[in-house]
């Protein structure tokens, strides 16, 4: 006999005998059920059934046929479906959430690199090129970026107000320093004249403007993408702990554990079998499906819109050469802007001074020059592009969460003998419903009622991020 012919007869004589014994008076010693039971759900076997008996307090798993089961038993199998039922959904999300969770971390920790180094840049201009105001300026720069990195990571500050706030601070030591050089004035009403002089007298031409712009487009892009992460994972945690129904919790005990109670432990369910009830107990959660799917496609939207002005690493690192570009302004229009200076807040009392001059620590210097030289490979921009294409593969996760489970899991496999909540038979022949809470209506495993108002709360806000994103430019 080829081996061929052997598996098809093997396969054969199994489905007889697996079929065969619902059609006998059922399983004669219950001793593999309690050590199942003391395994699986490390209880005591003290009162547990020695042999099949009547079942007549059984809610759920009852039967013609003796049982092994007692209502105590059928309560702790109550507890272990539920269980089971976390662990499978925290599991199927296991890899999405990883990715998501490990992007998240991944790009906040980028773009705090990114910041320290722009500040290392535009603290490094000021000692190699405006030694005199470096030390003065150094409190501004750290203020200006400290607010930056407030912005991106979701605290309630102004952009425009804090790109103004560096200029108004940056004016008087420029004034100081290049405009009237060596000489000041001790008082510290006068610095404050200068600082509020400078929206009026623009000594920066439009740089302000500019820097405004270029922060505003590239910031608040970069802002939404990390809080859309964040929502991912609060997305998934959500699902991950929802609470299920009773109606749900019945299903799962009654596919998982009922056959256990005739006996059969080693069975699965039916494909279909496990299909409606999966489905019914997911039916809530699947109606998230249109939602994830057009979170992930606004996701790669803004994404491709993060380019140029609109790149917030390509900003950043190039604030420095901005503020370059603002001082030799004020520089070049130095007799003009001293002019009205003197006419706004009066002529300063000409003292020498000598400004302390720039202590900025060169390993700083050093730390900010090696990592400019990047690895094309490494931007934030790829990066992002191969966590977009990860995270497309999990489009249809909520949609199709159900399916994967019991084809991955705990369906029987396709021609075997399977549980069909009764009894194990050669196929199931009840109708299998689709996905959704629509689909529900003709569920013969399980009742379907009403909506979740968790899921619902989730929907409303994967909307909001959604309807966020498109007010980005290219993001069509």
């Amino acid at each position: 006999m080829d081996a061929p012919t052997w598996l098809v007869g093997w396969r054969c004589l199994l489905l007889l005998a697996l079929v065969g014994s619902t059609r006998s008076e059922g399983v004669q010693s219950c001793e593999e059920v309690r050590k199942l039971f003391q395994w699986r759900l490390v209880g005591a076997i003290k009162g547990l059934p020695d042999s099949p008996r009547a079942g007549p307090d059984l809610q759920v798993c009852t039967s013609e046929k003796p049982t092994c089961c007692t209502r105590k038993m059928e309560e702790r199998y109550q507890t272990a479906a539920r269980q089971d039922m976390q662990q499978a959904l925290q599991t199927s999300s296991s890899t999405l959430k990883f990715l998501i969770s490990r992007n998240a971390a991944a790009f906040q920790e980028t773009l705090e690199t990114l910041i320290r180094q722009a500040e290392n840049y535009t603290s490094i201009l000021f000692c190699n090129t405006y030694r005199n105001m470096a030390l003065e300026a150094a409190a501004s720069v750290q203020e200006f970026f400290t607010d930056v990195g407030l912005y991106l990571f979701g605290a309630d500050v102004n952009p425009e107000e804090f790109v103004n706030r560096f200029f108004d601070s940056l004016f008087p030591l420029v004034y100081d320093h290049l405009i009237n050089p060596g000489v000041a004035d001790s008082s510290l009403e006068y610095s404050e004249c200068i600082r509020m002089a400078r929206r009026d007298l623009s000594p920066f031409g439009n740089i302000p403007q500019r820097v405004m712009g270029q922060m505003g487009r590239s910031l608040l892009p970069s802002r939404t993408f990390l809080q859309a992460l964040n929502l991912g994972i609060e997305v998934i945690n959500t699902t991950d702990h929802l609470h299920f129904s009773k109606e749900c919790s019945r299903a799962v005990l009654r596919m998982q554990y009922c056959p256990y109670c005739q006996g059969l432990t080693l069975s699965k369910p039916c494909m279909g079998y496990c299909l409606n009830v999966m489905r019914g107990c997911l039916a809530h959660m699947a109606e998230l499906n249109p939602h994830w799917h057009a979170y992930i496609r606004s996701l790669e939207e803004l994404s491709d819109a993060m380019h140029g002005t609109y790149d917030v690493e390509h900003v950043l690192l190039n604030f420095h050469l901005l503020v370059n570009d603002a001082v030799m302004q004020a520089h070049l229009d130095g007799p003009k802007l001293s002019d009205q200076v003197n006419k706004i807040c009066g002529r300063p009392s000409r003292t020498p001074t000598q400004s302390p001059r720039c202590s900025f620590d060169e390993s700083k210097e050093k730390y900010g020059m090696k990592i400019s030289a990047r690895n094309e490979e490494e931007t934030l921009a790829n990066r992002r592009k191969e966590f977009i294409n990860n995270l497309r593969l999990h489009r249809t996760f909520y949609g199709a969460l159900a399916d994967q489970l019991c084809v991955n899991d705990l369906a029987a496999a396709d021609g075997l003998p399977c549980w069909n909540g009764e009894d194990i038979v050669k196929s199931y022949t009840q109708h299998v419903v689709g996905n959704g809470i629509k689909d529900q209506s003709g569920n013969p495993e399980i009742k379907v009622k009403g909506t979740d108002p968790v899921i619902n709360q989730i929907i409303d806000k994967l909307k909001h991020v959604i309807q966020d994103i498109p007010a980005f430019p290219h993001c069509v």
